[in-house]
């Protein structure tokens, strides 16, 4: 689209650009060319766009994806996309807020990459609700004043540097890729923009941490950025020594650790017991047949090494809408790293009953204690399920969770629905007995 067709189209609207809403309009056709290029879009990826407004970068993005996916905050212009793709059925618009907008969806989508024309005042709020691990997105490019994309892309002792730079980077790679002078927008801004590319930090470049909590000892310093950050931490009774550990003096201030220091600071200030064990080789199983009647014992690298009949359990947590916790799995577990798994599931101990280990995991994994469980099934021991006699529990809670870092990346709550569809297009994001427990469960749930 050119600007004569922009212009038209706002025009025909009634959208008279409103500064609060950050509505400047990319009208150099050219620009929007190359901005799509760079989200390396192929014909079965799914595309999100918040933002469209005119349809400058949608109208080069639709004929190259599967899906194409609009979030339009501005009424009319939401109106105008829904009736300019009206009839295209790969196209799909919502009226809807880009940071009230729930990602959900896109899991049963993947792949999913994002592209964002954003507003300075939403934009931070945005990111975090489509970039916030874990998420679907696998490739982000967006677009944003200059001074927003410098601080996200500052460094250690930039006066930029802060909250909004860690946020971005502990999960991503940002980089910017060009800057997008005033004269290409309609009305003009007053400053710059920046064009971003957002890649995923690479698996194992960082230790396992809890998100949350790192989230929260940042937040806690740099609201005194000023100050010493020990004085606004948690109390330690040898904070030298734990500077120390992080390889930072005892007198520093927030913006002077990097990300890999804020990593270990989080790691040490984590009180969960497993926080940095995925799992231990030497855990003892008892060996049984196929009647689950006790052979022997042995060494759980014993057990995954020879395809040992054992046992285990899997919890699934529902909340008061019927939504299933599911858990994401660490790249560093032994099976099935890195895809989503059953709210809580695990081995039993030598020696161990099925119940004494389901409420053992739901409190290791998920820190829930105290809840009612209700035995849904059994499956016998196939490859499928890793050679487990598995029993399977449902469990209803709605509170809040903890999990360990190194064991768990991540916790979301899916509807029935959602998790149907997602399992039946992307099975290989699932740990391969999950399938088998949602089956057993599934008849229990209101659809």
């Amino acid at each position: 689209m050119n600007a004569t067709q922009i212009h038209e189209v706002l025009e025909k609207t009634g959208v008279n650009p409103s500064k609060s809403l950050g509505q400047n309009f990319l009208v150099d056709e050219n620009i929007a060319k190359w901005i799509v290029a760079q989200l390396e879009i192929g014909p079965e990826d799914c595309v999100v766009e918040v933002g469209p407004g005119t349809g400058a970068l949608t109208e080069h993005m639709a004929p190259l994806c599967r899906k194409l996916i609009l979030v339009e905050f501005d009424a009319r212009l939401a109106a105008y996309q829904k009736e300019r793709w009206a009839g295209v059925e790969h196209v799909e618009v919502h009226h809807a807020d880009g940071a009230g907008w729930n990602p959900l969806p896109l899991f049963a989508e993947q792949p999913v990459k994002f592209m964002g024309n954003l507003p300075y005042s939403a934009g931070g709020a945005i990111l975090a609700n489509f970039l916030t691990t874990p998420c679907a997105v696998s490739r982000a490019v967006v677009m944003l004043q200059k001074e927003f994309i410098d601080r996200i892309l500052a460094k250690p002792g930039d006066e930029a540097y802060g909250l909004l730079s860690l946020r971005i980077q502990m999960d991503w790679v940002p980089r910017a890729l060009k800057t997008v002078p005033p004269e290409a927008f309609s009305p003009r801004p007053k400053i710059d923009s920046t064009v971003m590319l957002l890649t995923p930090r690479p698996a194992g470049e960082l230790p396992p941490f809890d998100h949350k909590l790192m989230d929260e000892l940042m937040r806690r310093c740099f609201s005194q950025r000023r100050k010493q950050m020990h004085k606004q931490l948690p109390e330690t009774e040898d904070w030298p020594a734990v500077a120390a550990r992080v390889g930072i003096s005892p007198t520093a201030r927030p913006e002077e650790l990097g990300l890999r220091q804020w990593v270990d600071l989080t790691n040490i200030f984590d009180p969960h017991p497993l926080h940095a064990t995925a799992q231990r080789d030497d855990e003892l199983f008892d060996v049984v047949d196929e009647a689950d009647k006790v052979l022997r014992q042995a060494t759980r690298a014993e057990v995954h090494g020879q395809g040992l009949i054992h046992r285990a359990v899997h919890v699934l947590v529902f909340n008061k809408k019927h939504d299933c916790l599911l858990q994401k799995r660490s790249r560093l577990k032994d099976k099935h790293p890195g895809v989503w798994d059953s709210s809580a599931a695990g081995h039993l101990d030598a020696g161990e009953d099925y119940e004494t280990a389901a409420r053992r995991e739901l409190q290791e994994e998920l820190g829930i204690t105290d809840v009612r469980l209700v035995e849904v099934g059994t499956l016998p021991p196939t490859p499928e399920t890793g050679m487990e006699h598995v029993r399977l529990y449902a469990a209803l809670y709605s509170g809040r969770v903890s999990f360990p870092a190194a064991e768990i990346e991540g916790v979301l709550s899916f509807p029935a629905r959602l998790i149907d569809r997602w399992l039946a297009t992307r099975p290989q994001d699932f740990a391969n007995s999950f399938a088998l427990c949602w089956q057993k469960v599934r008849p229990m749930i209101d659809a």
